[in-house]
């Protein structure tokens, strides 16, 4: 465990009011996990690398990894933004890039106003989709507010036979 990590989890631990113990796994010249560090300082704990223990403390590592490293695919993959703006017409890889780079998030494009996406380069009646899709309530909403209207205009006319 380095000296960046171990300063990091002390400054999370300050401004969350905690006091954990911190321990940690240090690996050697060859990327392979060697020795268990614990307390402040750090220091070795005497543990036989052929011991169950410290197999268990490898598994968990290595699962530990795994898992960090499926999430960062995840968060990188192409699917994992672009899923909810897929199957809008007019908005292609190009434009659906634009809007991530400009708004930095799904919830910030959800958030923005027809206008601020207009302002990125996409055409109103895109952008007006753009915001159907991601806020369907608020549509819904719209529309039935807007049915509300035109029947309430038609209740006005007489209609002669």
């Amino acid at each position: 465990m380095g000296d960046k990590v171990k300063s990091i989890s002390q400054v999370i631990q300050d401004e969350l009011g905690l006091d954990i113990p911190i321990a940690g796994l240090q690996k050697n010249d060859k990327h392979q996990t060697h020795e268990l560090l614990f307390g402040d300082p750090l220091e070795v704990v005497e543990l036989s690398r052929n011991s169950q223990e410290f197999f268990l403390l490898q598994r968990i590592q290595d699962e530990v990894h795994r898992f960090a490293i499926t999430f960062h695919r995840q968060l990188r993959s192409k699917n994992s933004f672009s899923s909810q703006l897929d199957g809008i017409e007019g908005l292609g890889p190009k434009r659906k890039q634009n809007l991530m780079k400009h708004f930095k998030s799904l919830t910030k494009i959800k958030e923005a106003s027809v206008d601020e996406i207009v302002e990125v380069g996409v055409p109103r009646a895109v952008a007006e989709a753009v915001q159907r899709k991601l806020n369907p309530q608020e549509a819904e909403a719209l529309a039935q507010v807007a049915e509300e209207q035109v029947d309430y205009q038609t209740e006005g006319e007489h209609h002669e036979p």
